[in-house]
């Protein structure tokens, strides 16, 4: 198990107190996707040792959000009014886990999101997200 970082990542310092327990987060801008990414570590996993569901649930939904409020010009602060999460593969304790935004649009005050999670660069799980942007001004 290696604890290397891969390049252009950095640390994530935006904090949450969701998030702030499974620290440290790093990023990676890759417009139009706001990259979020961890080294899987035991305060990850569930009872068998493997990357708990819900974690990835609530990092795909900081990614897609982020990813959004990267797209909009002032940034936005979207709030999620639906998230859909399909698992099919596991992450692995060590395994390099990322979340990155594939699709990002907008129609009016809604936008809307898709991205994949990779364990080791494999493809583990798929999510979706469609969210509330605040009126301007």
């Amino acid at each position: 198990m290696s604890d290397e970082i891969p390049k252009g990542f950095a640390i994530h310092t935006r904090r949450s107190p969701v998030t702030d327990a499974w620290a440290p987060l790093y990023f990676r801008l890759a417009p139009p996707a706001f990259v979020l990414a961890l080294r899987v570590a035991e305060r990850h996993c569930n009872g068998r040792g493997l990357l708990h569901g819900g974690v990835i649930a609530a990092l795909a939904d900081n990614a897609m959000g982020l990813s959004l409020a990267m797209a909009t010009s002032p940034p936005a602060s979207p709030i999620t009014t639906n998230l859909n999460v399909d698992y099919f593969g596991k992450a692995d304790l060590g395994a390099w886990l990322s979340i990155e935004t594939d699709h990002v649009s907008q129609v009016g005050q809604n936008g809307f999101t898709h991205a994949l999670v990779k364990a080791d660069g494999v493809p583990v799980a798929r999510a979706s997200a469609s969210f509330r942007l605040p009126k301007a001004g």
